[in-house]
């Protein structure tokens, strides 16, 4: 916190159980390194996440090698609780169900937003390059940032965009 950093070391995946080749009833969760090398990284952090990371300490708070968002017992929650909650927050904003968005909208809003600009005071637009993007996103690449996360037109997320204060 004191950097101002978020460290991207471990990703946690949902699987299905396996008994021998079937698949089995239910699903297991794994923690364990991201998709790739370039996954591993270092995200900076605004005020407003830090301020927002405070109010999740607030609440509970287990040691820095904790889950910044862990499940009731202080473990990595599963995805599909941590969608289900996103979900639920949509809902307390006021969001249709219809436009409900999935966590993933956040991470195209994140680039959009970082790639097109925010206008600044004094009226110039501070933006970033899509290598810097890609760098933050743990892209190998800046075509697949172009590609997947990168829309000149996102008034589609504007209602998550301001419901969250994003």
């Amino acid at each position: 916190m004191e950097h101002r950093v978020l460290h991207v070391r471990r990703a946690v995946k949902e699987y299905y159980r396996r008994d021998g080749m079937d698949r089995a009833k239910g699903q297991d969760t794994k923690v364990g390194p991201p998709k790739s090398a370039t996954s591993v990284r270092d995200v900076p952090l605004n005020d407003t996440a830090i301020e927002m990371i405070n109010r999740l300490r607030e609440e509970v708070y287990l040691g820095e090698d904790t889950p910044l968002i862990p499940n009731e017992k202080g473990d990595f929650i599963k995805p599909i609780n941590l969608l289900r909650r996103f979900y639920r927050l949509q809902t307390a904003a006021g969001i249709p169900e219809e436009e409900l968005k999935g966590l993933h909208a956040l991470r195209h809003t994140f680039a959009t937003t970082l790639i097109n600009g925010i206008k600044q005071p004094d009226g110039t637009i501070k933006s970033l390059t899509v290598k810097q993007v890609a760098d933050l996103l743990g892209h190998t690449t800046t075509e697949i940032t172009e590609l997947y996360y990168v829309k000149k037109d996102n008034t589609k997320l504007e209602g998550l965009t301001d419901a969250f204060n994003l």
